[in-house]
């Protein structure tokens, strides 16, 4: 009767095992395409002069084994909403949405890299006139600490909306994944936004800047000395 006992309570053991082992695969799977977008670490400069001055200078590291896939395979979600009418939602004027949904049907948009004034229509021929951008691309990110990300933070990065604005398309193809160093937008008067966005987003995610890009973006933030960081 003892031995019987002890098997029973050897079977229940394994059992609870088993299932506390399926409910962490369970949150895992879930974990890794969040939802709600957090940031990951908390900025706590509010002049990005101040925060410009504490990021690391280093070198640019290699961009071997770079993809868009090592940081997202597609836009996450903002609570039920994708990313991309996330931001167009945020940053457009006068929007219209597709009935009973979160997708932007049409809107105006007052570019932040050219100062244009344009329409946003949805529709194959239209749609890409305005696209979305990330203010520190993610092969930039990508060679300057982000390869020693995780890739859950990774993703995060890639869908955070703090480096994420809806811009002009022509603009945001010249851009690239050009840092402060090589492209700054041509509309002056949003130079020192821009400027602090990045720094934001290098502050948030542990990422450094090389001395070209430290450099000019000191000379911008030197004509905008109580520029703030977006939060």
């Amino acid at each position: 009767m003892r031995h019987k006992i002890v098997r029973v309570a050897r079977l229940l053991i394994v059992i609870s095992l088993l299932l506390i082992g399926g409910y962490q695969a369970h949150v895992l799977r879930h974990e890794a395409r969040p939802e709600v977008l957090e940031a990951q670490t908390p900025i706590n400069d509010s002049a990005a002069a101040t925060a410009l001055s504490k990021l690391p200078i280093k070198g640019r590291a290699a961009k071997t084994g770079y993809t868009r896939a090592t940081f997202s395979d597609g836009w996450g979600k903002v609570g039920t909403c994708d990313v991309r009418n996330y931001i167009l939602g945020r940053d457009l004027t006068e929007v219209v949405f597709v009935p009973n949904t979160c997708k932007v049907d049409r809107g105006t948009l007052v570019d932040p890299y050219t100062a244009r004034t344009m329409l946003f229509l949805r529709g194959p021929n239209t749609s890409d006139d305005i696209q979305i951008d990330h203010v520190v691309s993610l092969s930039d990110a990508w060679q300057k600490g982000a390869q020693q990300l995780d890739p859950l933070t990774r993703y995060a990065f890639a869908n955070d909306p703090l480096n994420l604005l809806a811009v002009q398309g022509d603009a945001n193809q010249a851009k690239g994944d050009g840092d402060a160093a090589t492209w700054l937008p041509a509309n002056k008067a949003y130079r020192c936004p821009y400027i602090a966005r990045q720094i934001a987003v290098k502050t948030r995610y542990k990422l450094w800047v090389t001395r070209a890009e430290y450099d000019t973006m000191a000379r911008i933030l030197g004509t905008c000395p109580q520029q703030s960081l977006p939060q």
